[in-house]
């Protein structure tokens, strides 16, 4: 079985990553638990400061104990789907200093957006995270789950999907086994 990390990129106190997270885990799991196990990775429980490695992370020998942490969970899974904002028209910072803190765990791995923001549904944001994503050889797959004006789907906490929104993940994950399956061969030691 793949496991798939369903990372919540944003860290500040007043976020809704963890509602549209949630609803996304229990998509995942609920219809495609017989293809990935879904694990729930939220960013701010790490707690990562702004990238603060001595040594640089190809070698993986990490000082901090949050990194060793961050490092294992990251090189666990076989795919990502990162549930993102917008902010300023790009990537959050807390996903930026994440990724940087890492090298290799991240190869040959596939993922796959649930984004939300504005009008634009965090799309402007995504397009550079995918960027940044294949610097670490990363292959960010074309289904999305683009969600604007997500405010309007947030009730007492609690994230109420639209049918779009529901057919876009489920389109969305059988794509990210099939990239995942795909990539193992590429991640085995020779």
């Amino acid at each position: 079985m793949l496991k798939l990390n369903v990372i919540t990129v944003s860290t500040r106190p007043s976020r809704v990553g963890p509602a549209i997270s949630k609803w996304f885990i229990d998509i995942a799991s609920e219809e495609f638990g017989n293809t990935f196990d879904v694990v729930d990775v939220d960013l701010a429980d790490f707690n990562l400061p702004v990238f603060n490695e001595p040594k640089h992370p190809r070698f993986k020998d990490y000082e901090n104990e949050a990194t060793k942490i961050w490092s294992a969970s990251v090189e666990s899974a076989d795919a990502y789907v990162f549930v993102t904002p917008e902010y300023n028209y790009g990537p959050p910072p807390s996903f930026v200093n994440a990724l940087s803190y890492l090298a290799g765990e991240w190869h040959y791995k596939p993922a796959a957006f649930v984004s939300y923001g504005g009008v634009s549904g965090g799309l402007r944001g995504v397009q550079m995270e995918k960027l940044l994503l294949t610097t670490f050889r990363v292959v960010p797959i074309f289904e999305a789950v683009p969600i604007p004006m997500f405010a309007e789907h947030i009730e007492d906490g609690v994230f109420k999907a639209k049918e779009i929104h529901v057919d876009s993940a489920r389109m969305m994950i059988p794509e990210l086994a099939r990239w995942a399956n795909a990539l193992k061969v590429m991640r085995k030691k020779n």
